[in-house]
């Protein structure tokens, strides 16, 4: 039977973005908003996978959305699980260079980290890394105070609870399918009964450029699925870390590199790699879309990106395939550590936006048209900057819905 209601609000995805967004907009208003999740679950792909770091600030170019929005928002976000009784731990976490030539990236972290307003940065010899963590070596550190750890599923779910205590709803297994402009608003087909509303926000993740598109908006980007895949540690051999342990990034990608991660909820993880999905949600190596390749096939920013980046796809293709190599590179940060002290553990899909002239867009990207607002790249440190990043979407709303 199809619902004849018309929401005020109607929000495409129920993943930590979209369910942030619903929180704030109901904080705010009495409005009727809808969380449309295709999945059966809130929070299943991105923020789900999650690795569980409350980040600090550090990687973001000073007055990036990213930076601007993790530094308020990784405060927030303790002062939510606080509030909540959430497990986390503001543990603090160690990058390290471990070859000379990582010094001029970790002085650059170093440098962005105090413009972002990190408190307590300190540099560490090799002896003062081995103080934090006895089994890393390095010959030179940086120890970030501000870094911790959460499950986001608890957070997702906190968040579910607010936003159904609020008055809103949210509607599992219901993907959208299909839209269409009416005279007092929007209609979006979906696997269930069409939903009618007056405004649309687009929090989507994998599939935000094709609901963008499906709604008359031109993204300018398309969305490229990087599998992260990721090893956990045996239990007798947790010891070898005591909380997070981070490479000095590349600064020419948007990836963090292998890094070795605390769970809350107990063990230890080192990951992930960034491989090329298959599929949008291809969490398996053999999960395959012949759609979703050729969609990425026929897009030149693809192959600008694959023409400039060969070599090191190859080398991360190659580390998937091969437990000798990726533990190889987890070696260089915990040299004690073994083929048999770890095995394959779970994966995520990181949804990426590459724009037309082949780059990998590094901050978030949101678009605005009549009465909707797509969020078309949330990135790490989305999860952690959830609340803030909810915040502004609803302000963006507030001017473009003419709320009140």
């Amino acid at each position: 039977m199809e619902d004849s209601s018309i929401y005020d609000v109607a929000i495409i995805g129920g993943g930590i973005v979209g369910l942030a967004t619903a929180m704030a907009l109901l904080k705010r208003f009495k409005i009727s908003l809808v969380v449309l999740e295709a999945e059966d679950h809130v929070s299943a792909h991105q923020t789900g996978h999650n690795s569980g770091v409350i980040h600090s600030g550090l990687y973001y170019k000073p007055g990036s959305l990213k930076a601007i929005n993790c530094v308020s928002g990784r405060e927030a976000m303790y002062r939510f699980c606080e509030e909540h009784n959430i497990m986390h731990d503001r543990c603090g976490k160690v990058v390290v260079a471990t070859d000379q030539r990582e010094i001029p990236g970790l002085n650059i972290l170093e440098e962005r980290g105090r413009a972002n307003g990190l408190i307590g940065l300190k540099r560490l010899s090799p002896q003062e890394i081995r103080e934090h963590e006895p089994h890393v070596s390095g010959i030179d550190g940086l120890f970030v105070p501000q870094t911790g750890i959460v499950n986001y599923n608890d957070v997702s779910e906190a968040y579910a609870k607010i936003i159904e205590e609020t008055g809103g709803k949210i509607q599992l297994n219901t993907r959208v399918t299909g839209f269409q402009q009416t005279a007092d608003g929007f209609t979006l087909e979906t696997s269930k009964n069409p939903t009618h509303c007056k405004n649309v926000i687009n929090c989507a993740g994998l599939q935000s450029d094709r609901i963008a598109h499906m709604c008359g908006v031109e993204p300018g980007l398309q969305i490229l699925p990087f599998r992260g895949e990721y090893y956990e540690f045996i239990p007798e051999r947790e010891y070898l870390v005591n909380n997070l342990v981070y490479p000095v990034p590349d600064v020419r990608f948007p990836f963090l590199g292998v890094h070795f991660t605390r769970m809350i909820h107990g063990g230890v993880e080192a990951g992930p790699n960034a491989v090329l999905a298959l599929k949008r949600e291809g969490y398996k190596k053999s999960d395959i879309s012949l759609g979703d390749i050729a969609q990425y096939g026929t897009y030149i920013g693809f192959w600008r990106m694959a023409l400039k980046y060969w070599k090191m796809s190859i080398s991360e293709m190659y580390r998937s395939y091969s437990k000798r190599a990726f533990v190889k590179a987890l070696q260089r940060l915990v040299p004690e550590l073994k083929m048999e002290d770890v095995h394959p553990s779970g994966s995520g899909v990181r949804a990426q936006a590459l724009t037309p002239d082949g780059k990998l867009v590094d901050d978030f990207r949101i678009v605005e048209a009549a009465h909707q607002v797509h969020v078309l790249n949330a990135p790490s440190p989305a999860a952690t900057a959830s609340i803030s990043i909810g915040e502004s979407i609803a302000d963006m709303a507030v001017k473009n819905f003419g709320l009140s």
